[in-house]
């Protein structure tokens, strides 16, 4: 049965140390891949390896949490080898440019664009400068920063960089499709051809409600992270809806 306590969630502890190494599968026995997890989840890479998130209880809801990244914490090693893994997935996608979702895609969108033989990349913004326009932005919102309501620019000196263009969104995650759904929406509004997504992480079922199928279908992502629930014996992945 699902706990419900109003204290401090259990099997939760600080993530100084987390995001910092990749083990080998050989370094994890089989059942601790498995749940019930406490204080953290081992997820499988694309391409091999295991790297362990931390849990974090959602606001407002002891018993649930994510399993998260936080990219620009991670070690100069583990961003390497997770950018290396999204190079690899996104040769499939033949595309122009590479644009970079603020602020966390920016640590993996210029290893990336140059990995795929890219002399540039466009980077989206959330500070607005004084030249900018609003026809080129949009609102955002996202699961660990709720009703935030940000709203992210294009700086209207790169639209000639992207327009009539195929471009490939980077990310550090998706997770319920408010921040990349939007910003794929803007794009297509400006006359760019939106060829897909890459990300290090998928979370949960990726957003696909909010983003629909066939885009959703579009995005790559080098692991999956679940949501998950609180037992009496610890963190369990959430049922699929």
């Amino acid at each position: 049965m699902t706990t419900n306590n109003p204290s401090p969630s259990p099997w939760t502890k600080p993530t100084t140390d987390f995001w910092q190494q990749i083990d080998t599968a050989e370094q994890w026995q089989a059942a601790r891949m498995q749940p019930p997890w406490r204080y953290g989840v081992p997820v499988t890479l694309v391409g091999g390896g295991v790297l362990e998130l931390p849990i974090r209880p959602l606001p407002g809801h002891a018993d649930r949490a994510v399993a998260s990244l936080i990219a620009n914490q991670a070690s100069v090693a583990v961003i390497d080898h997770l950018t290396q893994a999204m190079a690899s997935l996104a040769r499939s996608t033949a595309v122009d440019l590479i644009v970079g979702l603020p602020t966390l895609g920016f640590v993996f969108a210029a290893g990336l664009a140059e990995r795929l033989g890219h002399t540039r990349w466009v980077p989206l913004g959330y500070s607005r400068k004084f030249w900018y326009r609003d026809e080129l932005s949009t609102v955002v919102d996202s699961i660990t920063s709720p009703g935030s309501g940000k709203r992210i620019y294009l700086d209207p000196n790169l639209l000639p960089l992207v327009q009539g263009r195929s471009v490939l969104l980077v990310d550090d995650a998706v997770s319920s499709g408010r921040t990349m759904a939007p910003v794929w929406d803007l794009l297509t509004r400006l006359d760019v051809q939106v060829s897909g997504a890459v990300v290090a992480m998928r979370q949960g079922d990726g957003g696909r409600e909010i983003l629909g199928t066939e885009r959703a279908g579009a995005v790559q992502a080098v692991f999956e992270s679940p949501l998950l629930t609180l037992k009496e014996n610890g963190w369990w992945p959430m049922p699929a809806r």
